[in-house]
This record gives structure tokens, sequence and C-alpha cells, in this order.
């Protein structure tokens, strides 16, 4: 009996890829899909917008205080804190991704 393993190929390869990322940019973690999904916001820069922060650049993002930006997401999102969402967002884009090109 031959047994068929059809997407197999894919999935490994998928495996592999994403085994060799050493970093995701942010803005593939917290895509619109995701924020969509957990807040009222259609997409990252409208949730950051909407905290009231002037966000130009990764230094300005940096420069957010911790706990007001812990406080906007707990009152803006289904998250409560900021490390929550971003362990959420990871597991969200590491299925996506495992499973692109199976479906």
């Amino acid at each position: 009996m031959e047994v068929e393993l059809k997407g197999f190929d894919t999935l490994e390869k998928n495996v592999s890829e994403l085994s060799n990322t050493d970093s995701i940019p942010l803005n593939d973690l917290m895509n619109p899909s995701f924020i969509s999904s957990c807040s009222q916001y259609s997409n990252f820069e409208k949730l950051i917008e909407a905290s009231g922060f002037k966000v130009e650049s990764k230094e300005d993002f940096a420069a957010i205080p911790d706990q007001e930006w812990e406080q906007f997401i707990q009152k803006n999102t289904s998250y409560e804190s900021w490390i929550e969402m971003q362990q959420a967002a990871v597991v969200d884009y590491m299925k996506a991704n495992l499973l692109k090109g199976l479906k």
C-alpha cells in the first residue's frame, strides 16, 4: 500500500525557512489581520496613531515610555501586556508561514 503525504514537501520547506529566520520585522508580526483580530484598528499604524505617540522611526517607537504603552495595549487590545501581544503575534506568524502553500 502506498501512502501519499500531500503537502509534506511544502511543509518541510516552510519549516526549514522558518528555522533559518533570525528576526521578524515588527510590521510582519503586527500585520493587518492580526491587529484587526485583537483591536478595533485595521493595522499597526492606526493602532500607533491612536496611542497619541508620534512614531516616524524605530527610535521613536523605542522611545515610547514602557508603562504608557502597556496601559494603551491593555485598554485597546485583547491582550494584558505588550509582551503577551508580541508572543501571540509570533505564534500567528509561525502558523501562517508553516501552512503557506498547503491550502
